[in-house]
């Protein structure tokens, strides 16, 4: 029972920080109507989000296991049901900036967390897998829900749609509650001699194992991914707004089918592992995902202005693209499972912490370059693009099984 708690704990966890971190999209859609920022000023959100992420991970990753892991996830919902509250009561442009510091801050604690005790509650690689796409695929339903539950306080004027933060405050503090009620033994992490070294001695491990080829390489792929990952999910509400023409409602719900089909994937991917070598099928996905990019965007040249009020009008491009998110979705977690499941426990804190802070300097360049390619040139061609990332993380996985394979 304990450990059946502790599983909806951590998955309930990863729920609301997919609807908490995922709203920037929305937020930067929002935040041009509301606060009369430019293109460029809103990408910062992005930046204020990963770079909190990837400065505190870096910093208290190798920490944690002394703290105690489930002490430190207990202060990152705290912090996040604060991040929560402040968007309501004092809205503007430079709260939101400041919520999703907050936000990256408690994040950066609680995926480190919850990946390192997927460890405990799992006893072999292919549980640690299954487990893992779980927990990866609870995260796209947050992340679908979170633009269903903006989307319904959205209207044509006013700051009405502050309230989602309400719903996704309450959401943060179930996690709270759960996680209070599940014990957690964390002797495998306190036991080791590790764990009785200083601070300095900690953070030098994580650097020395930043330092390992095979570790090197897995957090580029990581970095890669998220790139292409955040590039389109941050940008996706403004270009069905700009490029498609829907409506600001109806842009935010189109956004949340890339989700959906991510949650599929994700879900999806579990079974499909457990068959199957992970190399050959993430080079598939690879290919799927190129040619969604090259078939489908042509299909956005033409749409009217104006001429699209209802789900009837909406063009194939809406309904169409989204499905990339299946092509992406087996990526992330495949290769984080192979590699944690090829590390002692131990180990899975300072690793995970420099899977977070390359996964968020990935996230803030995806959204960076993506809104200055948005404002420079259109829509279409941000998107396109990522024709170029994509290629390099198709290079970076054959490095990746050519290390493991040496490894082994």
């Amino acid at each position: 029972m304990a450990r059946t708690r502790l599983i909806a704990a951590l998955i309930l966890t990863y729920v609301a920080f997919a609807m908490l971190l995922n709203s920037v999209g929305t937020v930067i859609l929002q935040s041009i109507s509301s606060f009369d920022v430019t293109k460029p000023q809103a990408s910062t959100l992005e930046g204020f989000k990963d770079i909190t992420i990837a400065v505190v991970s870096f910093v208290t990753a190798s920490y944690l296991p002394r703290i105690g892991l489930r002490k430190a996830l207990i202060g990152a919902l705290g912090l996040a049901i604060l991040a929560c509250l402040v968007m309501p009561l004092f809205g503007s442009f430079n709260v939101a900036r400041l919520h999703f510091a907050m936000v990256g801050a408690a994040f950066a604690v609680a995926k480190v967390v919850v990946y390192s005790m997927i460890g405990f509650v799992t006893d072999s690689p292919r549980k640690h897998a299954s487990l893992t796409s779980l927990v990866e695929g609870m995260f796209m339903v947050g992340v679908l829900s979170s633009y269903w539950v903006f989307s319904a306080f959205i209207d044509s004027s006013g700051l009405r749609w502050l309230n989602a933060y309400w719903v996704l405050g309450a959401i943060t503090a179930l996690a709270l509650a759960l996680l209070l009620s599940a014990p957690v033994d964390e002797h495998s992490l306190h036991d080791s001699e590790e764990a009785a070294e200083g601070g300095a001695a900690a953070f030098g491990r994580m650097l020395r194992l930043a330092a390992l080829p095979l570790v090197l390489v897995f957090v580029l792929c990581a970095f890669v991914f998220v790139l292409i990952e955040q590039g389109i999910q941050s940008w996706l509400p403004t270009f069905n707004n700009e490029v498609l023409h829907l409506p600001a409602q109806m842009s935010v719900q189109a956004a949340s089918l890339f989700a959906a089909c991510l949650a599929i994937g994700r879900f999806g991917a579990g079974a499909v592992m457990a068959r199957f070598d992970w190399y050959p099928v993430l080079n598939i996905c690879l290919a799927l995902l190129a040619a969604l990019i090259i078939l489908v965007l042509p299909l956005a040249d033409g749409v009217t202005p104006g001429a699209i009020h209802n789900w009837r009008d909406a063009p194939v491009a809406a309904f169409l693209f989204p499905l990339i998110g299946i092509a992406l979705a087996p990526i992330y977690p495949t290769i984080i499972s192979v590699m944690l499941s090829a590390m002692p426990n131990r180990q899975h804190p300072p690793l995970m912490g420099l899977v977070v802070v390359f996964s968020a300097l990935g996230g803030t360049t995806g959204s960076l370059v993506t809104g200055q390619l948005f404002a420079h040139l259109d829509g279409r061609t941000a998107f396109t693009l990522m024709l170029v990332p994509t290629a390099m993380l198709a290079g970076g996985l054959f490095l990746l099984r050519r290390r493991i394979e040496a490894r082994s």
